[in-house]
């Protein structure tokens, strides 16, 4: 239990839900929800935060499982200060981690910069993009980081350089507990009109064969080396498996959607179930790239 927490500019909330904040509408609450005013006020709070707390950071809550026990310690969640994009230069943004990768790209569009397109299609903030590698439609963010600036669990703020952030397939070497307040992301130069037909061609492609208007976590399983991972979980017969209200979809079957009223152990047990049937089926282990935090129930 976290008792005493020191004064912030921001807003603390005890208790607070975090089933409406990630896409799966599932999962237990926050012992702490903090919502900082600006920098400064993150990096003092976690200055003087006794260091046994753990702290995790919370974006758009699309890449996440929040277990229905929830999640003990600070969840810290970026909200609009955090949300700014600006050009730095021709070819050069600056990017709030709060940003979303719309909000990012469609700003590239309107400087006619290229390049960085591709974050259209993940669905999350800066913050996740860069913890994680992310990625889609060939291109990843190591393609396009240049530096990120980041508040470390200690309060301590650093600007870390893409060698520093250790980057392999969804996954970065940025230490636990670290929040990532801004990064900047260079493209190249490009017409905003090319730049909007490939957003277009994007947006199309993922209308077309991901289940977006639904409760879901975005992909669900790590592609393993030499195999696409939603074509290991089709020829398992997993295709349209359900556990309660959890299913993986019919439409792209390395996503998981909540159809209603699954809880977390519901979606997060399916997963398990078809990483098993997975395994025995073509000897593959699938990784989950899914995020799932907190304890049980």
């Amino acid at each position: 239990m976290v008792t005493a927490l020191p004064p912030v500019r921001g807003r603390l909330t005890e208790g607070a839900a975090l089933a409406p904040l990630v896409w799966f509408k599932a999962g237990g609450n926050a012992e702490w929800l903090f919502e900082p005013k600006d920098a400064d006020d993150l990096s003092a709070f976690l200055a003087a935060l006794d260091p046994a707390v753990p702290v995790m950071a919370l974006g758009l809550g699309s890449n996440l499982i929040v277990r229905d026990g929830g999640v003990p310690g600070v969840v810290v969640r970026l909200g609009k200060a955090f949300a700014q994009v600006q050009r730095l230069d021709d070819v050069t943004l600056r990017c709030g981690g709060g940003a979303s990768g719309i909000l990012v790209s469609s700003t590239a569009r309107d400087a006619g910069i290229g390049g960085v397109e591709f974050l259209r299609s993940i669905p999350g903030t800066v913050g996740g993009f860069v913890r994680m590698n992310g990625g889609a439609y060939g291109r990843e963010v190591k393609d396009v980081l240049v530096e990120a600036d980041v508040v470390l669990r200690s309060g301590e703020r650093v600007t870390l350089g893409l060698a520093d952030l250790g980057y392999t397939y969804r996954h970065s070497a940025l230490a636990e507990g670290a929040v990532v307040v801004s990064a900047t992301f260079r493209g190249m130069p490009a017409e905003p009109a090319v730049v909007q037909a490939e957003m277009d061609r994007i947006a199309e492609a993922r209308e077309a064969s991901q289940p977006l208007r639904s409760k879901t976590g975005g992909s669900t399983f790590k592609n393993p080396d030499g195999h696409k991972a939603w074509a290991l979980v089709d020829a398992a017969g997993c295709r349209g498996l359900r556990r309660g209200d959890a299913q993986v979809s019919e439409k792209h079957c390395n996503f998981l959607l909540n159809l209603g009223s699954a809880s977390s152990a519901d979606i997060e047990g399916l997963g398990e179930e078809v990483r098993d049937k997975v395994k025995a089926q073509s000897g593959v282990t699938l990784e989950w790239e899914i995020q799932r935090v907190g304890v049980t129930a």
